[in-house]
């Protein structure tokens, strides 16, 4: 039992509706099939019945005579009821006719031994003379155990209450028997068609409903469809979210650390360039061919010259370290136009040559996407002048309409990204840098050269 009731469980909702709804659609056609046909067939049957009983009462009536005595019937009335029963339509109507008394008497039959008898009333027989027609429908294999009438023909068996006229008082009982041929045949056809239309009516009630379950079902079934590919695709991007929230963390982290490094550097850079050159003119200012009056003009002359030297080499590189600072106007310059700043600065610089091939102008970057882009390009130059003498420099930028790719490649000797100073701010800054807006980094060297790609994607990308 319960491993029917799992594979049910394990159904669709339109084959539980079919299986379920089948079993009380039939349960419930034979139901209300047998009754209506029941019910007709005794509706029919009583009918038929009170107007047989109308018609021989009316027939039969006349001729009796005052029933309320226990008097048997004289020989007129004996022989007035044996021609009126054997000729006219009640003889072709009626197989057997007997007129009962209250006490069981036999007022009168076509089977002349019988009459005269007094048999005990069975239940149909009190029933009737308690007031009530009664009519029962008889098959050609039904029994009579009275022995009333034998026919292999279905008979229709009447008891008819016979009422004394100015009293009301029932005195008799009619017992007859019609042929019922006509009836049988009607009720054979009525039942044929009441269960014809039952089961046609309930079919198409059922069907109807099916079809609307499996309309249902099928919508059901397929947003559960739609439903599970959302679940799955949030779970991915949750995965994702949570491993990119991951990823930023780290790189924020990380960032923090390089700013602080870059910091020191930026400091470093100061202290030991234009603040020694600085404190070097500083100290050339207190010395006594500066201050006293007394010493050779030369001598002043070539002490200022050195001071001055001093200073403009200080002023030198402070605007070197700014140039390294301070970003060109990258907020509404085109890509393209981004790379062609990047590279001309490397240029003028370096001196070296930049090829640029550039598959595509995107306008729609966000400021910090362009920053990234830009230091990329400047930085991956730079390390390349450091590594590899600025030999094959080459700056490709494409995209594919969902993603951004910028690739700068140099045909140097190489070098082992594994054994980098842990303590230096290029490559570990382009990584944390890019990173930290959702992109992704890579390094690829040999002997042959070394490349450096950053991907941006573009979905979401104009809102960081």
């Amino acid at each position: 039992m319960s491993a029917l009731v799992l594979a049910f469980n394990a159904l669709s909702l339109a084959k539980q509706f079919v299986v379920a709804g089948g079993m009380v659609t039939l349960v419930a056609v034979f139901a209300v099939g047998v009754f209506v046909t029941d019910f007709i067939s005794h509706a029919v049957t009583q009918n038929t019945a009170a107007a047989t009983a109308l018609y021989v009462d009316s027939v039969i009536a006349p001729i009796l005579p005052d029933m309320t005595t226990t008097q048997p019937l004289d020989e007129a009335v004996e022989r007035a009821l044996d021609e009126t029963l054997s000729q006219g339509a009640l003889a072709n109507r009626l197989l057997s006719f007997r007129l009962w008394r209250g006490d069981g008497t036999v007022l009168y039959s076509n089977d002349k031994n019988i009459m005269g008898q007094i048999i005990p009333p069975d239940d149909d027989l009190r029933h009737a003379f308690s007031g009530n027609m009664v009519a029962e429908f008889e098959h050609d294999d039904d029994e009579d155990p009275r022995g009333a009438v034998a026919s292999e023909k279905p008979i229709l068996e009447i008891y008819n209450p016979i009422y004394q006229p100015w009293s009301g008082e029932v005195v008799a009982v009619a017992e007859f028997y019609e042929r019922a041929d006509e009836l049988n045949a009607s009720l054979g056809s009525a039942r044929i068609k009441t269960w014809l239309v039952i089961m046609v009516s309930t079919l198409s009630f059922f069907v109807i409903l099916s079809v609307i379950v499996l309309r249902g079902s099928r919508t059901i079934e397929n947003q559960k469809t739609t439903l599970n590919a959302r679940v799955d695709e949030l779970g991915e991007l949750l995965v994702q979210n949570r491993d990119l929230s991951g990823r930023v963390q780290r790189a924020s982290q990380r960032t923090t650390a390089l700013n602080e490094r870059f910091l020191r550097r930026v400091g470093a850079d100061l202290h030991d360039g234009p603040i020694q050159l600085m404190s070097y003119a500083s100290m050339r200012i207190d010395s006594p061919n500066v201050r006293d009056c007394r010493r050779p003009a030369p001598d002043r002359l070539e002490e200022i010259d050195t001071i001055k030297q001093s200073l403009d080499e200080a002023i030198r590189e402070v605007r070197a370290i700014c140039r390294g600072l301070v970003l060109p106007d990258v907020e509404n310059a085109p890509l393209d136009e981004l790379l062609e700043r990047a590279v001309s600065g490397y240029r003028s610089r370096t001196g070296a040559g930049v090829e640029i091939v550039s598959g595509c102008s995107i306008s729609k970057l966000s400021p910090s996407a362009r920053i990234c882009v830009y230091r990329f390009v400047q930085e991956a130059l730079n390390n390349s002048w450091k590594h590899a003498g600025g030999k094959g420099q080459r700056v490709e930028q494409w995209s594919d309409g969902q993603s951004l790719t910028v690739a700068v490649s140099d045909q140097g000797p190489g070098f082992d990204p594994t054994r980098t100073s842990s303590g230096g701010l290029g490559l570990l800054g382009l990584k944390e840098r890019i990173e930290s807006i959702g992109g992704r980094f890579d390094i690829a060297t040999s002997s042959a050269g070394t490349k450096l790609t950053m991907q941006l994607e573009l979905d979401g990308l104009e809102a960081i």
